[in-house]
């Protein structure tokens, strides 16, 4: 499941993908990443609460953020969201962002 922006990212990642080593390897290792995250939902990093972007917090309700290392530096933050009518977990992809996007919502210096 992706949010707007991360399904953005991703459509993008498609189109450049057969023409581009790079985005088709970002693309390839996102994918891989996914079934991972589908086998095991804490699959990635946890990020600590007080760096989670105020904009996940309050707009998103976010209190659990994870972070997956892509080549190239990009990287995938996803969260997970538990469905209470089923017992199901389902992890939420908020944004694929390359390592210039990731420093400045992070409020790293680069």
């Amino acid at each position: 499941m992706f949010s707007d922006n991360a399904a953005e990212v991703y459509e993008y990642l498609k189109v450049k993908a057969p023409n581009s080593k790079i985005e088709r390897s970002i693309l390839k290792a996102i994918d891989r990443k996914i079934k991972l995250i589908k086998a095991n939902p804490r699959h990635g990093r946890d990020v600590p609460k007080y760096l989670i972007p105020r904009e996940y917090r309050t707009a998103l309700g976010v209190k659990k953020l994870f972070r997956v290392e892509l080549p190239n530096y990009w990287r995938m933050l996803y969260t997970l969201l538990d469905d209470n009518d089923r017992l199901m977990i389902i992890a939420f992809v908020l944004d694929i962002l390359d390592h210039k996007q990731y420093n400045k919502k992070f409020g790293y210096k680069g």
